[in-house]
């Protein structure tokens, strides 16, 4: 990101109307093939035992005889869209300002994180390490996915490797939940097209948001940060109007 940030691609000017970019962002039907590839997969996998033989190959695989766990995931799934916010603070502009993409960000949240919940009530997967059966779809992976489409969707005509970047981030997150034995596989492809799609229809209905909720309200303050409570994690916002 360092080395990103102080490049810019085909002489780009980095500086875009937020307005204008964000009004003109349409429902195309072909963005959402692989979201739902992703979902279907992880949705039939619930039932397929050669699908279910796949996880167990992709657990072995990834945990070999290594018994030690690694936490990086609890950081890296809200690092891509912290990512947006830090670029902007260093004078890196994406295609929204703070109003509007703090609104975008927090509608995709709240359509990912009341998603992911209400699959995880229904469905009752026990996880691979036997720790709970709220294991499908994973979480974690859900948001560093929504982090990476929102990342790109700000980004990509800046610079699209700010985008790729996220998604090589979004995917590490994804493996390292299946190496700390938290998911299977399955579990790890719903909650990436659960975080794409959230994301998406977020920048689609933003318009109408914009217009009906928070019309001529211009003046935004706020700030948007992760939160540890020793037990949970998750993501803290604080707007001012």
């Amino acid at each position: 990101f360092l080395f990103l940030s102080v490049s810019k691609v085909n002489g780009q000017n980095a500086s875009i109307d937020s307005t204008k970019n964000s009004e003109n962002i349409q429902f195309k039907y072909k963005s959402l093939i692989i979201p739902s590839v992703l979902i279907g997969y992880g949705v039939v996998g619930l039932k397929s035992p050669s699908l279910k033989d796949i996880n167990n190959s992709v657990k072995n695989d990834l945990r070999g005889y290594d018994d030690k766990k690694l936490n990086i995931d609890d950081f890296s799934q809200y690092s891509p869209f912290l990512s947006v916010y830090a670029l902007n603070a260093m004078g890196i502009q994406g295609k929204n300002n703070f109003k509007d993409r703090t609104i975008v960000l927090a509608t995709a949240y709240l359509i990912m994180g009341s998603s992911v919940n209400i699959l995880k009530k229904t469905t009752k997967v026990t996880r691979p390490d036997g720790s709970s059966s709220t294991s499908f779809p994973s979480g974690h992976t859900a948001t560093a996915f929504m982090g990476a489409e929102f990342l790109y969707q700000e980004y990509k005509d800046v610079s699209v490797w700010y985008g790729i970047t996220g998604y090589v981030v979004a995917a590490g997150t994804g493996l390292f939940r299946i190496y700390n034995e938290k998911h299977w596989f399955t579990d790890v492809a719903t909650g990436a097209g659960i975080g794409i799609l959230s994301t998406k229809i977020a920048y689609w209905v933003h318009p109408l948001i914009k217009k009906t909720i928070f019309k001529d309200k211009d003046k935004t303050n706020g700030i948007v940060m992760p939160f540890y409570n020793g037990r949970e994690y998750g993501l803290g916002l604080s707007m001012t109007f």
